[in-house]
């Protein structure tokens, strides 16, 4: 079967808010621009229960509903998707960059890659199944919803910490799961969750499962050290093992990532190859939040307009 070309002036990796933000700027550029993700539009967000700090919406809004209206708004200025397609080689060297989908190949001068990354998974049972049901990794996204009520914060390190003293501004009680004997976090951050009198830490334990009864979850620990298993019931668990960058497409090519897999890129979004920039969650910077993610993508967008 021959191979079928596609001319596009910008490819988008990724269908999260950082590559539909950027889409919607270059569209309406008339660049024109194509966006190719594994899965369909709106990448975490549209896992997301509950969105209550995007700018415009005085309510809270399901993250299905904003992941979608970004894809439409970006359609409605002419961006073209792939979805549910998997990349079976990519090219980012050179004047003209390359991906391919089967026998389909797609060509353009420039690459946004917003790819994304994922919260590390403990991968127990109940999980999946009660993730963004009762189980969210995000205190910014979703501490609010547990103002006055008990929870469980599943992690130990300096993002779970800082996390959760987040959390302490919202929640009634938190009670830490943590498989160590000591935290993990810098020493002024771990004194703050050790002394206040809300916090209950269980040492060296880790989760083994999930259900719900009623509005609650029901969390299974065992004790590492006696393997005692024991059964904690809260309004709600908040994860915070870690983040992984969705860079395994790239491992192979010479884009420029940090110890932890992220790609690095300068202030204009640009990344070591020519022609190639990065934006969101999938870049080495501080915050991962949706807007700013819409802000590299911004960013990365009106770049390359001016190139065009």
């Amino acid at each position: 079967m021959s191979q079928a070309t596609h001319p596009f002036d910008l490819i988008i990796i990724g269908a999260g808010p950082a590559g539909l933000a950027a889409a919607i700027y270059t569209a309406r550029a008339a660049v024109r621009t194509l966006v190719i993700d594994q899965s369909s539009a709106g990448g975490q967000v549209k896992t997301t229960h509950q969105v209550a700090n995007y700018p415009g919406f005085i309510e809270p809004v399901p993250g299905y509903e904003l992941a979608g209206n970004m894809k439409k708004q970006a359609e409605k200025y002419g961006t073209k998707f792939e979805l549910a397609a998997e990349i079976t080689a990519i090219n980012l060297v050179g004047e003209e960059k390359w991906v391919k989908i089967d026998d389909e190949t797609y060509t353009a001068k420039h690459v946004i890659i917003a790819t994304g990354s994922s919260p590390r998974l403990l991968n127990v049972p109940g999980e999946q199944e009660f993730k963004g049901g009762g189980i969210s990794y995000c205190a910014t996204c979703d501490g609010e919803f547990y103002t006055g009520k008990d929870i469980i914060v599943v992690g130990g390190g300096n993002s779970a910490m800082e996390e959760s003293l987040l959390l302490l501004q919202f929640v009634k009680s938190i009670t830490v799961i943590h498989q160590f004997d000591t935290l993990q976090a810098e020493k002024i951050t771990a004194d703050k969750m050790i002394k206040n009198p809300k916090v209950n830490i269980l040492w060296s334990h880790e989760p083994r499962g999930f259900d719900k009864k009623d509005d609650r979850i029901i969390v299974t620990a065992e004790n590492l050290k006696t393997k005692e298993l024991i059964t904690l019931e809260r309004d709600g668990v908040f994860i915070f093992v870690g983040m992984l960058p969705s860079v395994d497409l790239f491992r192979n090519t010479p884009l420029q990532l940090n110890e932890q897999g992220y790609i690095v890129t300068n202030e204009k979004m640009e990344t070591n190859l020519e022609g190639v920039y990065a934006a969101g969650d999938v870049r080495d910077k501080k915050y991962r939040q949706i807007t700013t993610a819409v802000g590299d993508g911004t960013i990365a967008s009106l770049e390359i307009i001016q190139k065009i």
